[in-house]
């Protein structure tokens, strides 16, 4: 994911914090985003697409994994299960511990981000508008995400089974790479039919979506 901090393990974190929770009964207070504003980059925000331009309803779970370490350490890895609904008027996104307990959730309707991250678990968690704007730049279409980008000067390609990010100097930021081909010009899930790949080049770490099992409806 492109993330504006270090991704951190957060295994011990969510024990403790479980704990915590379980003995007070207390968890995070929704944080209200006024805007559909997301930082991509230290200093740099994107607006994000709406609900609607994905062009299809959809419900789906998921595996989300993260990858990072220097080559010459061992990499480190962590796994979180989620759970994506979208339908025009709104994103819904909740993560979960491995043993179903949730730590956290998102929702994003009427160009307003609302988010809530287990007490506890903020500094060890990506942020939740992080995973989803990871998410959307890997689902909506490329065309959805062109002007918005255009205005931060970044731009995103796209071929049969590769998105590529660049940032406004040129750089390559990100690669996305996707086990299935989408169908061009047809607004479907294709990709969801394998493993989405998230290399992030300039921060050293790689994110995989794998989609356990998912509907679609059109609009």
């Amino acid at each position: 994911m492109i993330l504006s901090r270090t991704i951190k393990p957060f295994s011990s974190a969510l024990c403790a914090a479980l704990l915590l929770s379980a003995l007070s009964g207390c968890s995070s207070q929704p944080q209200q985003q006024q805007t559909n504003l997301i930082e991509i980059a230290p200093n740099v925000s994107v607006t994000i697409p709406t609900p609607e331009d994905l062009g299809y309803r959809l419900t789906a779970s998921q595996l989300i994994g993260a990858q990072w370490g220097a080559p010459a350490e061992q990499k480190q890895q962590q796994q979180l299960p989620v759970q994506l609904e979208v339908d025009p008027n709104k994103v819904a996104l909740a993560g979960f511990s491995s043993w179903g307990a949730r730590i956290l959730t998102l929702s994003y309707q009427n160009q307003m981000i609302e988010a809530s991250v287990l007490t506890g678990l903020e500094t060890a968690l990506p942020k939740p508008e992080q995973v989803l704007f990871n998410l959307m730049i890997t689902l909506w279409p490329i065309e959805s995400w062109q002007p918005h980008l255009a205005q931060i000067g970044w731009r995103l390609t796209e071929s049969k089974q590769q998105r590529q990010l660049f940032d406004a100097t040129g750089e390559l930021v990100a690669d996305i790479h996707y086990s299935t081909s989408s169908i061009a010009g047809v607004k479907t899930s294709a990709y969801l039919d394998g493993l989405i790949t998230f290399n992030n080049r300039q921060l050293g770490y790689t994110i995989t979506i794998k989609t356990l099992n998912h509907t679609q409806q059109a609009l």
